[in-house]
């Protein structure tokens, strides 16, 4: 009966998904789960809500968690963060089945590209596949970034790029950020799905990767960094525009991730990280609104990609902002202030949730 319940809420979301350049339209349900009502839901508005069958999956039973995102681990106190559940207002979203989603994605390659964030999703990702099938074959190398659920033929992989853009060493330069360049297109073409993530080094000025910025021929020291990101998606949204099949690419873009290092932001001015957060912020709103680069990403998407492409946005920035509590703060091997990445388990499993959501349409 479970197992049914769960193709009926499948079936609901695929029959009624409307595509708008950042969101997700699901028809509403009404009690009875055989009907649907006309009112449509954006899956990314609701509010997060108290579930004791949360977490979906032990931390300490999974092996690919890496030491900076396993908090427990790593003796955080309080767990209250892990039995939080993300409530679309006036729908629902199926439960995360990592059974079911490994068949549907038989003999293909997913993806996860981007920085640390995109490694944090992958993680959990793994994770929530591993807790499903923990007796079948599982294989992955020390150094590498994929993990092939080989009884499937599936394989989950991380590709690092902090940019999505090419880093180049010139010789008489050195190291150069071209917005115009995008090599690794010719690796991510072949994947079946593809989510893509940048945002967090943008604004890095310690440890920058880049010692000269390259857009429309000419070499400048630097420039505004919102408006460099701003081209470097241009330039993303053309290998998408060129290069993606949708009948064989599926492409997601995982959005913005928030940090909480601003209490300012949650009207709590006084509160300078997310060390002693442990509830999300009640409601659907986060006070400070929209960051600008989450702005900037749906107006990419939104006018700068063919709609026959089909990218869709994880649009999981607000719903973010709402978790304070669920960041890695010093709960980590490094016991730095880390207020950036997420725990696992955590808030990347309900980012895994929506995307299967969408996987499973």
């Amino acid at each position: 009966m479970a197992s049914e319940t769960i193709n009926l809420v499948l079936l609901l979301c695929c029959l009624s998904i409307i595509f708008q350049p950042s969101k997700i339209y699901i028809a509403a349900q009404n009690s009875d789960e055989s009907t649907m009502e006309r009112e449509s839901c954006n899956v990314y508005e609701g509010e997060w809500v108290y579930d004791e069958s949360y977490p979906l999956y032990d931390s300490s039973g999974c092996r690919f968690i890496r030491k900076e995102f396993d908090c427990l681990k790593y003796d955080r106190p309080d767990h209250e963060y892990l039995k939080y559940r993300w409530q679309p207002n006036g729908c629902d979203i199926p439960r995360f089945d990592g059974l079911d989603l490994l068949k549907r994605l038989k003999g293909k390659k997913v993806m996860f590209v981007g920085d640390s964030i995109s490694s944090n999703q992958w993680e959990s990702m793994i994770c929530l596949l591993h807790n499903a099938v923990k007796g079948s074959n599982i294989t992955s190398h020390e150094n590498s970034s994929t993990v092939t659920f080989q009884d499937y033929d599936v394989s989950i992989t991380f590709f690092l790029t902090h940019y999505l853009v090419d880093i180049e060493d010139e010789p008489l330069i050195g190291r150069v950020l071209k917005l115009d360049s995008l090599k690794n297109g010719e690796v991510w073409k072949d994947i079946d799905v593809l989510i893509f993530n940048t945002w967090h080094w943008w604004y890095r000025r310690v440890k920058q990767p880049w010692d000269y910025i390259e857009v429309d021929g000419k070499i400048v020291k630097d420039m505004d960094r919102m408006v460099a990101f701003k081209e470097g998606l241009k330039t993303w949204a053309k290998w998408v525009n060129s290069d993606v099949n949708p009948f064989k690419n599926k492409v997601f873009f995982q959005g913005v991730s928030p940090s909480h290092y601003n209490g300012a932001e949650w009207n709590e001015p006084e509160v300078k990280n997310c060390s002693k957060e442990t509830t999300p912020i009640q409601g659907s709103t986060y006070p400070s609104g929209l960051p600008l680069a989450a702005k900037v990403v749906q107006e990419i998407l939104a006018n700068n990609i063919l709609p026959s492409k089909n990218v869709h946005l994880l649009d999981i920035t607000t719903l973010s902002q709402l978790r304070k509590d669920g960041h890695v703060s010093s709960y980590n091997a490094f016991r730095g202030m880390d207020c950036t990445h997420w725990c696992l388990a955590g808030v990347t499993d309900s980012w895994n949730q929506l995307l299967y959501a969408q996987l499973a349409c």
